[in-house]
């Protein structure tokens, strides 16, 4: 099983998460987070003052899947963000060693 962490621009939400349900991925949990990369924030002027803005908005998305879906599901997450312009975002995919269905009691491939 992987893990699929992917930050992507808040906007593009929606059609990544559309993209994940085409091809059968079940569960995906959200979160609104700040940070920078390559981008490093924006100047933006406050009643006539000019200020960085160090952290812009992003949303990261965690998901659960099982090995013969993860290149598919990185994929799509990659197609659905992409803008192609600076900000665009990150995935990341990490091994899981186990899960646990707290509500069944089912583990691993039949938990995820």
């Amino acid at each position: 099983m992987k893990k699929i962490e992917a930050i992507i621009k808040p906007f593009k939400l929606d059609d990544v998460v559309e993209a994940l349900s085409e091809i059968g991925v079940e569960g995906v949990s959200v979160s609104e987070i700040r940070g920078f990369g390559r981008q490093k924030g924006r100047a933006e002027i406050y009643k006539g003052a000019e200020y960085v803005v160090d952290f812009l908005p992003k949303t990261k998305l965690e998901i659960v899947v099982n090995d013969d879906l993860c290149e598919a599901a990185v994929e799509a997450i990659a197609k659905a963000a992409k803008t192609g312009k600076i900000g665009d975002g990150k995935i990341f995919v990490m091994n899981v060693e186990s899960v646990l269905r707290i509500r069944t009691g089912e583990k691993d491939e039949s938990a995820v």
